[in-house]
């Protein structure tokens, strides 16, 4: 109930065609009531036309005429009363289903890293295409069913007693033996789901990770092992579905035997009236009355394989429902105080004792007792081996991540007191992982500021060494991207990355490593054009090669989440080892002409 009642949150602005379809699927049902009930009358009129003489035959034929009237109209009645309802509910599923993957998408822009490390991105993928598709399909047979279902199944056994009581008790048992088997049936099936969407985000990962790595696996020759490691995962959703579609293959037969046993009973027991009788054809048990009985039967089975279905549907959704709402549930750990800091009046930063550790690795601390001061406008290196904590230490300072001991300040201010956006407008982060949109290489470079003129836009492109190789293509600043900037080298798509964050005018600009792929003559044309031309800005740079940091105010060693040492270069020669060893590994002990 819990997570139906946060998902009928996103029925806004479709509860109206939502109740117009439960309307439209009453009279369409009333229409079928109608007709079986409508039918018992036709029935006596034949027997009477065919049993009396020539002017009950007159009279009967009349009668004929009136139901049969009675029974077309119902039976247009209920085929356009059901045709809108089809309307209406498709209408409501689909605007559901629009609300669903809009809520989501628009939940998880507030979430933190913290957040999305809970969900994987397959996982978050799964969620907004088939979940929601699975959910909606759901909804759309339910709102139709929920009313139809129940309504065809008490009218009916209503009317059977009142038409004949004497027979009518057969349905007393079919009706709870059929239910108890779809709900035995239900228990079983549903686990099998479960394990089927919880699969499936580690078939779409598969499948992300391939399409992504699609030059690694090629340059590698690992086609077949890429092919056999998603046949593995493809092969046990389809043993996991074809187990709980086997058991779901039980509804129909049932159905179909419920329905047969029915009948035989009905004929069995209603024949033996309708002969004891038959002397007294007034007061004794008709045939007609035996005609309406089987209709009844139809609209009671009818009623059932609604419910089968939709009991079907509904436990497919189940697990899908559960997961869109664990989604839309989910709270960002990392908010905007009230009336928070919007302007941070320099780029100085402090770590004041800080550790840290990952919620999803139990709390372990990946960052130990971090001490630092770094003077705005200053320019500071960071290097360390992979996994050192370098950065982790950075994704503090735009507050993607809390501290979970000790205090990141900013502009002299804790970075908890500042309003999320406007520190994250101050503090531009080029990752390790460049990512570019499809789109122009304008668009690109006004995420960083979407009222950027093309004179700011040219301008830092010239102090990211990006305006040569841009305006050699012929479309210079409106070149098309595709999907990643597959189409442009590495260090051109790390330099239009550090073009896009300047665009922001930061305070603090943090490059971690990302000027690897760029040649050392570029890289040191990027750092002399920041250094002059934006000499205010508080410049942090992590890096693998001494040169991109040896010229550095201050540099920090990093080893398993601590600062083991820090100084200029010429400190850091004489008295870390760490730093000396880097040193003389990758320029031979000498200097180096950049």
């Amino acid at each position: 109930m819990r997570t139906v009642k946060i998902l009928a949150r996103y029925l806004k602005g479709f509860w109206g065609v939502t109740v117009l379809t439960w309307i439209l699927v009453l009279l369409e049902s009333g229409c079928d009531v109608g007709i079986a009930f409508v039918l018992q009358y036709l029935s006596q009129a034949v027997n009477e036309a065919y049993s009396g003489g020539l002017g009950a035959v007159t009279e009967a034929m009349n009668e004929i005429y009136l139901y049969s009237g009675i029974i077309i109209a119902l039976a247009f009645g209920g085929a356009f009363t059901g045709i809108w309802a089809g309307f209406t509910a498709a209408k409501a599923a689909t605007g559901f289903g629009r609300n669903l993957r809009k809520g989501m998408y628009y939940r998880i822009q507030t979430f933190s890293f913290d957040n999305i490390d809970k969900f994987s991105t397959s996982s978050i993928v799964t969620r907004m295409t088939t979940d929601v598709t699975n959910v909606q399909n759901a909804f759309m047979q339910i709102i139709r069913a929920v009313m139809r279902s129940p309504f065809l199944l008490i009218i009916s056994i209503v009317m059977a007693f009142i038409v004949a009581p004497e027979v009518a008790w057969v349905f007393l048992i079919i009706v709870p033996l059929v239910l108890g088997i779809l709900i035995v049936l239900a228990t079983i099936v549903h686990p099998l789901f479960v394990k089927v969407f919880d699969t499936y985000d580690e078939l779409n990962e598969d499948v992300q990770e391939n399409i992504d790595g699609v030059r690694v696996v090629k340059s590698f020759n690992l086609q077949d092992k890429a092919k056999e490691k998603f046949s593995g995962v493809s092969l046990f959703i389809f043993k996991c579905f074809s187990k709980a579609e086997k058991m779901l293959a039980f509804n129909a037969p049932t159905m179909n035997l419920a329905v047969y046993l029915a009948m035989i009973a009905l004929a069995v027991l209603g024949g033996q009236l309708i002969v004891a009788n038959a002397s007294d054809p007034t007061q004794g048990f008709e045939a007609g009355v035996l005609t309406t009985l089987f209709m009844y039967v139809q609209l009671i089975m009818l009623s059932m394989m609604l419910i089968s279905m939709v009991y079907t549907m509904i436990i497919i959704a189940r697990n899908s429902s559960e997961r869109i709402a664990a989604v839309l549930t989910e709270e960002s750990n990392l908010v905007s105080p009230q009336n928070g800091l919007k302007s941070i009046d320099n780029g100085s930063v402090v770590f004041d004792h800080v550790d840290f550790g990952y919620r999803s690795s139990g709390g372990k601390l990946v960052l130990h007792d971090i001490d630092m001061k770094i003077d705005s406008g200053a320019s500071i290196g960071i290097i360390g081996g992979i996994g050192s904590g370098k950065t982790t230490l950075i994704s503090l300072i735009a507050r993607l991540y809390d501290t979970t001991k000790g205090n990141v300040l900013v502009g002299g201010h804790n970075v908890k007191e500042y309003d999320l956006v406007s520190l994250r407008d101050s503090v531009a982060v080029v990752l390790q992982k460049n990512t570019l949109f499809t789109g122009t290489i304008r668009d690109n470079l006004k995420w960083g500021n979407e009222n950027a003129t093309d004179d700011e836009i040219k301008e830092v492109c010239r102090i990211a060494q990006a305006d040569s190789f841009v305006e050699s293509f012929p479309d210079k600043y409106d070149t098309m991207l595709v999907e990643g900037g597959t189409n442009v080298s590495g260090g051109q798509k790390q330099r239009l990355c550090i073009a896009r964050a300047l665009l922001k005018n930061p305070k603090i600009l943090i490059l971690d490593d990302s000027t690897n792929a760029v040649d050392t003559h570029t890289d040191a044309l990027i750092r002399n054009e920041l250094q002059h031309k934006m000499p205010g800005l508080t410049r942090i740079i992590i890096a693998q090669r001494i040169l991109s940091i040896r010229e550095c105010d201050e540099i920090y060693v990093m080893d398993e989440g601590r600062i083991i040492a820090h100084g200029s270069n010429d400190e850091l020669m004489e008295t870390c080892s760490v730093y000396r060893e880097l040193y003389e590994s990758q320029l031979g002990g000498g200097d180096f002409d950049e």
